[in-house]
């Protein structure tokens, strides 16, 4: 039987409270509107999905220590900061079931809530002269910019390959997992083929999660977002991707036509989602992130066996699993 959250986290669930503590402190601020602000963003957490590879990586590795906490703290910080950002640029006003930070006070201070986020992160890495993690954190927020600009750019002209989605989504989602898992393993060793392991191991787990995430836009299940959103958006995800490349020069076109000028028509959105369907697409894009979490689980294998290192395992699994 597959474990759910709470089993998994617990190996690190002392660890995860200490974490909390160290996050609230992060964001502290003695201006009271930002104070309110933080109040909420601490309170309306998600799953920590971030901190968790933070602190089992890290526990996989040896004993966390005060840099862990630092490490895992700084990368939610980012991760809060680009979700603050992210629901500015999509004019987003829910997330998860709770309010958007700009639906409740707008988005010029949203935007400056971003920034504070962001800055707070680098302050607590420079603060404890953890520079090491701050190259690694530093790189992923740069790839998570070019991912987003890429897509962006590819989306205006719907021409996105196989090979560019991969791309994209291992810059855009992939890269933040993949610096949480190596920022665990550098808090507590220095030898640098430990952490480029535990890296390479967090993108794979990273590309499986987003492909995941693409699925849901196919499926009926509510996961804190509307189904076909990423049709809406002209987001060209793996499902259709492949769609696009087995239909025949007449559906391709409907198809195109359908994200370009329909994607907010229901009846028409819904065909493009049967065909995509009925060609396969579905199963692809499932078969190619099972694929892709295979190696992750090969990786881990190879790995000194633990509670931690047990636990990582069954996150891979929640991964493809998850019902959000």
């Amino acid at each position: 039987m597959n474990k759910d959250l709470r089993e998994i986290k617990a190996p690190i669930a002392e660890e995860l409270e200490a974490f909390e503590k160290h996050f609230r402190d992060a964001v502290r601020s003695r201006v009271a509107l930002l104070d309110k602000i933080m109040h909420y963003i601490v309170h309306r957490k998600g799953k920590q999905m971030r901190p968790i590879f933070v602190l089992l990586s890290a526990k996989m590795c040896g004993e966390i220590g005060p840099k862990t906490y630092t490490a895992a703290s700084l990368v939610e910080l980012l991760h809060t900061a680009t979700l603050v950002h992210d629901d500015v640029v999509d004019d987003a006003y829910q997330r998860r079931g709770f309010f958007s930070i700009n639906a409740l006070w707008k988005n010029k201070i949203a935007v400056l809530v971003g920034d504070y986020l962001l800055s707070r992160g680098l302050l607590v890495a420079l603060d404890r002269g953890a520079y090491d993690i701050l190259q690694i954190t530093s790189r992923a927020v740069r790839d998570m910019s070019e991912g987003e600009l890429l897509q962006i750019e590819k989306a205006r002209r719907l021409d996105i390959t196989e090979e560019v989605y991969f791309e994209i989504i291992r810059k855009k989602t992939a890269s933040l997992i993949a610096a949480a898992c190596a920022c665990g393993a550098a808090s507590v060793t220095t030898d640098q083929s430990v952490v480029e392991k535990f890296y390479q191991l967090g993108e794979k787990i990273g590309l499986a999660f987003q492909i995941k995430d693409d699925l849901f836009d196919y499926g009926e299940i509510n996961v804190g977002k509307p189904r076909a959103i990423d049709i809406q958006e002209q987001k060209m995800t793996l499902p259709l991707i492949y769609t696009l490349q087995k239909v025949d020069s007449q559906q391709k076109r409907n198809l195109i036509r359908i994200v370009e000028k329909y994607n907010k028509d229901k009846l028409k959105v819904g065909e493009l989602i049967k065909t995509v369907y009925d060609t396969g697409g579905i199963s692809y894009a499932q078969q190619t992130m099972e694929s892709i979490l295979e190696q992750a689980r090969q990786q881990l294998a190879e790995l000194p066996s633990s509670p931690a290192a047990e636990s990582m395992r069954d996150l891979v699994t929640y991964v493809i699993e998850r019902e959000k």
